[in-house]
C-alpha cells in the first residue's frame, strides 16, 4: 500500500470513538476553542442538517457546522491550522485542503494519506500554512455524493501584513441536485459524466439562492469567490455601475488587471476580485454568462471614498528552473465507451490519464504512480487535452506555474493549484517537487475523477 507505518500509526494515534449525545442526536457546531491546553484551534462537526435551499421546503444536507457550505475557517499566514474533525455522518470522510501545501498525512486522501473518519470517531489535522489566499476543504470519499449534499467549505490565509483592503466578502458558488421541492436527484449519471459532468439545477451563494450580499459604497472590496461546485464551470461577469479587478487567482496573487470579459471557473477554482461599489442604492449583478446568480447592493457608508490598494504580496513558493527542467507528458483521454460492467459498486470506466484509468475501489490504485519525480528537482508538465470537454486539473501538495497555452496568450505567468484546460487545449504548467510523498493529480469535475480521471505522482 502507499501508506508507510509511520503514516498508519500517526492516522490512528489522531482517531477516537467519540458519543453523539442522548438518543444519538447530532450537535452542530463549529467555533474557536477556548482551551489554550487543548491541542487544537478550532472543532469542525459533520453531521446531517435540514437546509432550506428551495423556499418552503426541507432538504437534509451534510454539512460541515452549522452551515452548508461550511463555515467559513480563518487562519493567518505562516501559522498552525489545528483542527480537530468530528464525524458526526453515517458514513465514512476524511477532509482534504485543496489548494493548501502541507504534510501528506494531513491531505486527507482515504488509504493514502490517512485512514478514513468512519461514523464516531475523530481525527486531528494540524498543518502550517505557508501560502495567504482563498482555498476550500471537502471530503476525498464518496466525492460524488458527499460534496453534492454540502460538505464544502471555505478557508481562508490572511496574509502576514495589512494589505489595504477594508473591507472583503467570500462568495461560495455551489450547485445543487435538487428537483423543485428540495429532494435529491442523482449525483453522478454515467451518461452526463462521459460528458461535462451530471449538472445541479439549483445554483447557490453560500447556500442561498437568488442571494443579495450588501456592500458599502464607494468603498473598494475585496470579494473572494469560490467555486464549490461538482461540476459546473462558471464564466463569471459583472453587470452594472462598477469597476472590477483581478488580484488573484486559486489563492495567488497575479499583478492587478481589469475584468474585462467572462472569467471560466472551473469547480475547485477560486478568484479575488477588487471591486469598487458605486452609490447607495445601485445594484451590480453577478452572472454566469447571461445568467443572474445573484446580486451586489450598494448600502450608504459613512467612510471617504477608498483607494486600490497595491497589489498582493507574492506567495513563498519556489520557482522551476526551466531550463533545467525535465518534461512529462499528461494525455486526458475518454475511454471511449460508456455501457461497460459497474457491478459490485464499482463505477463506469469512462476516462484515463496516459492510457491508465483510476478505479475509486481499488485501495492500491495509489501503488502504481504515473510518474515519479525526485525531490527539489523542477519539471513541466504538458497537459493535453485529448477530448472535446473542459478539465479543471488539480495537483495535491504543490502548487505549479502556468507558463504556456496553445488556446489562450499567456501574458503573465502564474501560480496555481487547479487549471482548466480547455477542449483540444495543450498547456505547459512547471513547477519544484518540493514535497515528498504521493498526490493524487486528478480533474476536479466529480464524475470525471470518478470515472477514471485521476492518478498519483510520487515525490521521492
Amino acid at each position: 500500500m502507499s501508506f508507510t507505518r509511520r503514516q498508519i500509526l500517526g492516522g490512528l494515534a489522531g482517531l477516537v470513538v467519540v458519543g453523539v449525545g442522548a438518543g444519538g442526536a447530532s450537535r452542530y457546531w463549529l467555533g474557536k476553542v477556548a482551551d489554550d491546553n487543548a491541542g487544537h484551534d478550532y472543532e469542525l462537526i459533520a453531521a446531517p442538517l435540514d437546509v432550506e435551499l428551495v423556499a418552503g421546503f426541507k432538504t437534509q444536507a451534510w454539512a460541515f457546522g452549522p452551515s452548508a457550505p461550511g463555515t467559513e475557517l480563518r487562519v493567518r499566514q505562516g501559522t498552525w491550522l489545528r483542527v480537530r474533525f468530528i464525524n458526526h455522518l453515517p458514513v465514512e470522510t476524511t477532509i482534504h485542503w485543496h489548494g493548501i501545501r502541507l504534510p501528506l498525512e494531513m491531505d486527507g486522501v482515504p488509504y493514502v494519506s490517512q485512514l478514513p473518519v468512519k461514523p464516531g470517531e475523530f481525527f486531528d489535522y494540524k498543518f502550517r500554512v505557508p501560502d495567504a489566499g482563498s482555498y476550500w476543504y471537502h471530503p476525498h470519499v464518496s466525492s460524488s455524493e458527499e460534496l453534492g449534499r454540502g460538505l464544502v467549505g471555505p478557508l481562508i490565509v490572511e496574509e502576514r501584513e495589512p494589505t489595504g483592503f477594508k473591507h472583503e466578502r467570500t462568495l461560495s458558488l455551489k450547485t445543487w441536485h435538487v428537483d423543485e421541492q428540495g429532494a435529491w436527484m442523482p449525483f453522478s449519471v454515467p451518461r452526463e459524466a462521459a460528458r461535462n459532468g451530471t449538472a445541479g439545477r439549483l445554483i447557490t451563494i453560500n447556500g442561498q439562492a437568488e442571494a443579495v450580499t450588501e456592500l458599502p459604497a464607494g468603498q473598494v472590496v475585496r470579494v473572494r469567490l469560490l467555486n464549490l461546485d461538482n461540476t459546473w464551470t462558471y464564466r463569471l461577469n459583472l453587470k452594472g455601475n462598477c469597476e472590477a479587478m483581478i488580484y488573484a487567482l486559486d489563492g495567488n496573487p497575479i499583478t492587478p488587471r481589469p475584468l474585462d470579459d467572462d472569467y471560466w471557473l472551473g469547480p475547485g477554482m477560486r478568484i479575488c476580485l477588487a471591486i469598487r461599489i458605486p452609490e447607495a442604492g445601485e445594484e451590480i449583478s453577478l452572472r454566469d454568462g447571461f445568467v443572474r446568480l445573484g446580486t451586489l447592493r450598494s448600502v450608504a457608508s459613512s467612510e471617504a471614498p477608498g483607494d486600490w490598494p497595491k497589489a498582493l504580496p507574492a506567495n513563498p513558493i519556489a520557482e522551476p528552473d526551466l531550463e533545467k527542467a525535465e518534461k512529462l507528458n499528461f494525455n486526458f483521454e475518454w475511454a471511449g465507451k460508456v455501457s461497460v460492467n459497474t457491478e459490485n459498486g464499482k463505477p463506469p470506466s469512462l476516462w484515463q490519464i496516459n492510457g491508465q484509468a483510476w478505479d475509486i475501489t481499488d485501495k492500491t490504485c495509489a501503488d502504481r504512480p504515473i510518474a515519479t519525480l525526485k525531490k527539489g528537482k523542477s519539471y513541466i508538465f504538458e497537459l493535453k487535452n485529448m477530448t472535446q470537454y473542459q478539465h479543471p486539473i488539480h495537483l495535491h501538495g504543490m502548487s505549479f506555474k502556468v507558463i504556456a497555452s496553445n488556446r489562450r496568450k499567456i501574458v503573465e505567468p502564474w501560480f496555481t493549484d487547479t487549471y482548466l484546460l480547455g477542449k483540444n487545449e495543450r498547456a505547459q504548467v512547471a513547477l519544484v517537487a518540493d514535497s515528498p510523498g504521493t498526490w493524487m493529480f486528478h480533474c476536479h469535475v466529480i464524475d470525471h475523477m470518478e470515472t477514471g480521471l485521476m492518478a498519483a505522482i510520487e515525490v521521492v
